[in-house]
């Protein structure tokens, strides 16, 4: 009898040492499912071909993550075509040589850095899981008139804080890589333009309208970008 009573006591024992355990890795488990990090890759337009890199943190606190990004744009405009100068409009400047141009060429290049808080909303449809975010944004942008080697170039640059939202989905290939839409816009704010000349103009500078008219930068940037990410 006094070994039946033992035999009982130690089988309760270890069954309720196996639950705890179960319980204890199941919520290891879980702890870890849902504060895995996500790497990302996408491509698309944001004012021009464009592409971004990203690390997502979902699910930080409750819904709440936090992203950090980095995207590079070709812009499709660096120089506005009407904006003017002492060789006229820069539409004619573009035009050929045999036209009565001076073959001008234009190119640039914009990085931004955004850092964002995310918000969870679920899953929208089977195997759609979707995100809505919004945060800061710092730009750096760049554009260059180039009249070749008869006039030479000219280089502006800003760099302007900013704020951005937009929303995410995303649709699983296989169990940690997903493919993922990407649809925002992004806002920055005036900031002070620097020539390759050795200018500075400050938003509060009488010639700043010219600058800014002639620089080509994101006010309002929307951008839609497709690509995938990995969930480690």
């Amino acid at each position: 009898m006094k070994k039946l009573i033992s035999l009982t006591i130690l089988a309760a024992a270890a069954t309720a040492g196996a639950q705890t355990l179960n319980s204890v890795t199941t919520a290891v488990t879980n702890t870890i499912t849902r504060n895995n990090i996500e790497l990302g890759l996408t491509g698309g337009y944001a004012g021009g071909l464009s592409g971004e890199v990203f690390v997502h943190a979902p699910n930080v606190i409750g819904p709440v993550g936090v992203k950090v990004g980095v995207a590079y744009t070709r812009p499709r405009d660096s120089i506005n075509d009407s904006s003017t100068n002492v060789l006229g409009s820069f539409a004619d400047a573009k035009k050929p040589i045999s036209e009565g141009g001076l073959g001008a060429s234009e190119y640039g290049s914009q990085t931004v850095i955004s850092v964002d808080g995310t918000y969870g909303l679920g899953e929208v449809a089977p195997g759609i899981d979707t995100m809505v975010y919004g945060g800061a944004r710092y730009g750096m942008f760049k554009g260059t008139e180039d009249y070749g080697t008869s006039g030479g170039s000219t280089t502006y640059s800003s760099n302007s804080f900013g704020l951005g939202a937009g929303a995410m989905a995303s649709y699983a290939l296989t169990g940690n890589l997903s493919l993922v839409g990407d649809l925002g816009a992004d806002y920055f704010f005036k900031s002070t333009i620097n020539t390759s000349k050795g200018d500075s103009i400050p938003t509060a500078d009488g010639s700043y309208s010219t600058f800014d008219n002639r620089f080509v930068r994101p006010g309002t940037n929307f951008k839609a970008r497709l690509g995938v990410k990995y969930m480690f």
